[in-house]
């Protein structure tokens, strides 16, 4: 079955709130969309919206991108060698994973409409539920607080918490939650590198009996040997994010025992395929594996539940990244119960695009 035609566009879209992490705040997403359609009228669709300050790519520049000469010279191959097509486009694009996510994703979904077939189901799903924890951003103990009384209605059961601008503060939001919820939530915390290794040591002591499922990123990239001189517990807590884009990456840092656990984001790594590589590495290194994710569309948000439950190691999902979106461009896809998510049967990524 031969690709028909192909179109690419970019929406800005409000966030329901602004919030703040370590090293800024954010108020919209900027999210580039990508139409594949096969030469019977099924249509595949991708998106991307890559973090500049991560990976160094634009929303403009994945954009630019997709609008090339290469991905319009896509028009006329066979979908059934998306993987193939998929190759290609990570060797065009090798400095820019969120224009590969968004081609991959496209293909993927694409191809598994044209099976008949969910996308979990072509690799062999592994898992049926997880909990996917929601995030709060850097704000002061009450509005932490009823942020957490507000998910507890919505029935999530694990925060995110983040952290990285003032230890004190850190950690006197994170006891206050315990306090308040006792055992009730599940407790993460993603410092955005925002501590250095004596703060990182200082945190981790002070929050220990608190009873942290993980930290994440705690100090910059460039540093994680530093990292060696937390005990191996503390190591296991930790989990690479910034520092884990690619299959590079995480392939050395396996070998070093930095990480306990790694975060992979479709926009970090170039869509599914990056992701796997990945988690491949990591399963072989004894690395749990943890699914992260931008503000993205519910396009990205599906592919990347849909891998997850596809790789064994999976044992975390931090993919509440729609949920933040104001609008967006499709429903569906998965659903959240009593904070688990749940993809459908649907042939593809399983979302529908709006009218």
């Amino acid at each position: 079955m031969k690709i028909k035609a192909i179109r690419s566009y970019g929406k800005k879209l409000a966030l329901k709130k602004p919030y703040t992490i370590a090293y800024n705040t954010f108020s919209e997403v900027h999210i580039a969309y990508l139409e594949i359609e096969l030469a019977n009228g099924v249509v595949g669709y991708g998106a991307g919206s890559p973090a500049e300050q991560v990976v160094g790519e634009t929303t403009i520049q994945t954009l630019e991108n997709l609008n090339s000469e290469f991905v319009r010279g896509l028009c006329g191959r066979d979908i059934r060698t998306f993987q193939q097509l998929i190759f290609e486009s990570q060797r065009q694009f090798a400095r820019y994973p969120g224009t590969v996510a968004a081609l991959d994703i496209a293909l993927h979904d694409a191809f598994g409409k044209f099976l008949g077939l969910p996308v979990s189901a072509f690799y062999g799903q592994k898992h049926q539920g997880l909990s996917t924890s929601v995030t709060i951003g850097i704000m002061d103990v009450a509005e932490t607080l009823a942020e957490a009384r507000e998910y507890k209605k919505q029935g999530f059961r694990v925060l995110k918490v983040k952290t990285g601008l003032d230890l004190a503060a850190d950690v006197e939001r994170l006891a206050k939650l315990r306090e308040t919820f006792g055992d009730y939530f599940t407790l993460r915390v993603d410092a955005n590198q925002g501590y250095d290794l004596a703060q990182t040591k200082q945190f981790l002591d002070s929050a220990q009996p608190l009873n942290l499922e993980l930290v994440e990123q705690p100090m910059p990239v460039g540093r994680e040997a530093e990292l060696a001189m937390l005990t191996e517990d503390q190591r296991k807590q930790c989990a690479g994010d910034e520092s884990i884009k690619d299959a590079a990456a995480a392939l050395k840092f396996a070998s070093l025992g930095y990480f306990g656990i790694y975060n992979i984001k479709l926009m970090k790594c170039g869509g599914l395929a990056g992701a796997r590589t990945i988690a491949g590495i990591a399963e072989q290194a004894g690395i749990e594996v943890f699914w992260g994710c931008n503000d993205e569309s519910r396009i990205s948000i599906s592919a990347a539940l849909h891998i997850a439950y596809a790789c064994p190691n999976t044992r975390y999902l931090d993919l509440d990244g729609s949920l933040d979106l104001a609008e967006d461009l499709v429903r569906d896809g998965f659903e959240i119960r009593e904070g688990q998510m749940y993809i459908n049967d649907r042939p593809g990524f399983g979302f529908t695009p709006l009218e």
